[in-house]
């Protein structure tokens, strides 16, 4: 058996009170150092990961409780950028984000920690996010779930659009790239078109950590198999875990 060990760092505390506790440190919630330092305190006592929420709405008690919320891949990189061997999960929304953006994000935070990215995947449940991205409703459960199966599958297609030695850099042939082994996805499903390929190249991890709180059998599919599954040396820091959306 194995036990992975995650911080989850949650800025204000998950009790609504807990910035008003003595010993905390409230004047600190927007100072990425403090979070640089429990990223490294984590590291030295042996974590694999931390692990950062994430939701595109306000939450409504935000007179009496700390609950507005940091950008994660900001977070996320600076953090990469003082420490070494730490997993960095991040919460992302196939609800309200874009795959093709979403995986290059993902793809540049592996390239930047030296394959330590870890994506936890939601469909987001505040209805008042919608009115934040120009829809009149949030969408319902059935309809959050069917998109997220489709962008996952988007991602992880542009994840494997390079193949693993296709970024060559040979300054005495001049060839940056092969191009023979960079690959349109050209997906058109229900709820997107993408052509691809990725314009970055394969990550450390080829498909950063896929990281799900539970698993539910309306959730959807695995990841589709690609060209080039990364190879489980990249696989530094975390086990992959369920890749169905929450």
């Amino acid at each position: 058996m194995t036990l992975n060990l995650n911080l989850f760092i949650y800025p204000g505390g998950h009790h609504e009170a807990a910035w008003r506790y003595a010993g905390s440190a409230p004047d600190r919630i927007l100072d990425i150092s403090y979070y640089q330092d429990l990223a490294r305190t984590a590291e030295e006592a042996k974590f694999d990961s931390i692990f950062f929420a994430d939701g595109p709405a306000l939450a409504d008690n935000i007179k009496y409780a700390s609950r507005f919320r940091l950008e994660p891949f900001t977070w996320m990189s600076a953090i990469a950028a003082v420490t070494s061997r730490i997993g960095l999960i991040g919460t992302a929304s196939t609800t309200y984000s874009e795959p093709y953006n979403l995986a290059r994000q993902f793809a540049s935070l592996d390239h930047l920690s030296n394959g330590r990215a870890g994506w936890n995947i939601v469909t987001t449940g505040a209805p008042n996010a919608a009115q934040n991205f120009g829809l009149e409703e949030h969408p319902v459960h059935a309809a959050r779930y069917a998109r997220a199966d489709e962008f996952l599958e988007v991602v992880t297609k542009l994840w494997d659009s390079w193949e693993d030695e296709a970024l060559v850099a040979d300054a005495q042939t001049g060839v940056f790239a092969d191009t023979d082994l960079i690959h349109a996805i050209d997906h058109v499903g229900q709820h997107f078109s993408v052509a691809g390929p990725l314009n970055t190249a394969r990550s450390p991890q080829g498909r950063p950590v896929y990281v799900q709180a539970g698993r539910r059998r309306t959730a959807g599919r695995s990841p589709p198999d690609g060209r080039r599954p990364s190879s489980p040396r990249t696989r530094r820091w975390a086990t992959p875990r369920s890749s169905t959306a929450t």
